[in-house]
């Protein structure tokens, strides 16, 4: 009855095979040294694309934050608020223009 029913073979691990997937380790490892590739983290640009975001949802929010917090304390309802909010933007932009103007590394 064993023998009728469907599955893998029960012989165990063909040497061949386990020879192979040590050549093709190595052999990848050797194309990676040979091109100078290194592991693959995050991507610069995936990185710099969050600290872009973080800085300008920060800007905003904290722009906001402030100018709302004095608007309730000094009571000049919407005024605060918008000016903080543009100081916001305005800080934020500014964060983004000197993260993304780099100058290139000297050699």
């Amino acid at each position: 009855m064993a023998a009728d029913t469907p599955g893998q073979d029960q012989a165990g691990e063909d040497s061949r095979i386990a020879s192979l997937e040590e050549r093709i380790a190595q052999a990848e490892h050797v194309e990676k040294v040979r091109q100078g590739a290194t592991e693959q983290a995050a991507d610069d640009g995936s990185r710099l694309g969050n600290r872009v975001l973080a800085e300008l949802i920060g800007g905003l929010v904290g722009g906001a934050l402030i100018g709302w917090v004095l608007d309730r304390l000094l009571g000049t309802t919407p005024w605060l608020l918008l000016i903080f909010l543009g100081l916001g933007i305005v800080a934020a932009f500014r964060n983004i223009i000197r993260l993304t103007t780099t100058k290139p590394p000297k050699e």
